[in-house]
């Protein structure tokens, strides 16, 4: 007999109704083609993500994809992501809230050439410090999640070999910021590089550190 799945609450449709409009902001900003990449977010002890092959603007309120800390499915008909191994391997070692996983273009071509960002701009404490760059694994492979767990470690961003990037928050809003903040210090970055003859003025670890210490204090109280 089939599994019978449950409805959605209201705090599980607000959020997903968010999560698919984060998930269009990537394809409209540049850092995902087509269905490349995904989104998730946490309610409780149930995971929303989107779901896989499924081009976001065609997505409804109907089609919420739901699975609990396990992977097992608990909302919607949809397959979810064939990245769901990342996005609950982050749910089960951190505070989390949400995902956002990208094949931004400058992020994955820097993924390439290095195995740690370079220091580039401050920002860099905005992920916690230098991020750096997980190994190569098969999509979807309980390889590449470990992979990225040990890339993440006191991160909340990291690079993945010849794939993209994968960065969190407490809010959907500050997973994608973080994304958006990661693929511009890429972008940065190589177009520093690129200049004949010059090499790029990098930040050293006490001004990071500062930067880090000014940064917590920044924004509205």
């Amino acid at each position: 007999m089939a599994e019978q799945r449950r409805h959605a609450d209201g705090d599980e449709a607000r959020t997903w109704a968010e999560l698919v409009a984060t998930a269009r902001r990537t394809v409209t900003d540049g850092l995902v083609v087509g269905t490349s990449g995904n989104v998730s977010a946490r309610v409780g002890d149930t995971v929303l993500v989107t779901p896989s092959g499924v081009p976001y603007d065609r997505l409804t309120p109907a089609d919420i994809t739901g699975v609990d800390l396990s992977g097992r499915q608990v909302l919607g008909s949809l397959v979810p992501t064939s990245e769901l191994p990342m996005h609950l391997a982050v749910y089960r070692t951190t505070e989390a809230r949400a995902v956002v996983h990208t094949h931004a273009v400058h992020a994955t071509a820097v993924s390439t050439l290095v195995t740690e960002l370079p220091a580039i701009h401050y920002m860099t404490c905005a992920l916690g410090g230098p991020v750096r760059v997980a190994p190569y694994a098969a999509y979807g492979t309980p390889e590449l999640a470990a992979h990225m767990l040990r890339a993440l470690e006191d991160r909340s961003g990291c690079l993945l070999r010849n794939h993209g990037t994968l960065t969190y928050g407490d809010t959907l809003d500050r997973a994608y910021d973080r994304t958006a903040q990661l693929e511009w210090m890429c972008r940065v970055w190589l177009t520093a590089s690129s200049v004949p003859g010059l090499t790029p003025a990098l930040l050293t670890e006490a001004e990071l550190t500062e930067a880090g210490e000014r940064l917590r204090g920044y924004g509205q109280r």
